[in-house]
């Protein structure tokens, strides 16, 4: 996947986990000279400890699954729209210039503020202000802007027909994402 999806998900669980092990009273605690250890408290915890910690990773790797299920939907049905391959588009986005104006999700490098966020672009009714927002009119947009709006601030990419269809298939591909 091209982008940093499910990063993050094992830092959540644990956190999680370490959040249950306190409120259970579980704690590394250094043995004082002389203490012994108290192996009916430990086991008392662990009673609570562990079928919580498997409620949280079930529930955490099902919502992982989840998410990565919706996004390879969105991609095929982007892809399938435009005949394009979103799996391309990042590099592409990237070496044409995209992310120095446009923010878009997916692709960390693309921070520009000088034309619009790309996310969702999938819902909006018009590209650029003045086409229907359907597959072709994207990828005309993406290759020749100025022919279409002579006063864009949007360059022109001039880019193959192929290419511009991986980065619509990209952009179509957001519709889930944040």
């Amino acid at each position: 996947m091209p982008s940093g999806r499910g990063r993050g998900g094992a830092a959540v669980l644990a956190a999680a986990a370490m959040a249950v092990l306190g409120a259970c009273g579980w704690r590394q605690a250094t043995p004082e000279a002389g203490a012994r250890p108290k192996p009916r408290r430990r086991r008392q915890a662990l009673a609570w400890i562990v079928p919580v910690l498997a409620m949280i990773l079930l529930l955490g790797g099902g919502a992982t699954v989840y998410g990565i299920q919706r996004q390879r939907a969105a991609e095929r049905w982007a892809a399938d729209l435009t005949g394009g391959d979103p799996q391309r588009a990042p590099a592409l986005i990237l070496r044409n210039g995209c992310a120095g104006c446009h923010t878009i999700p997916g692709i960390g490098a693309a921070r520009g503020s000088v034309g619009p966020e790309l996310s969702r672009l999938a819902d909006r009714a018009f590209i650029g202000g003045v086409l229907p927002n359907t597959a072709e009119n994207l990828v005309l947009w993406i290759r020749d802007s100025r022919a279409v709006n002579p006063r864009t601030a949007m360059p022109s990419t001039r880019i193959p027909e192929g290419e511009a269809r991986d980065i619509a298939a990209y952009l179509y591909s957001l519709r889930d994402r944040p």
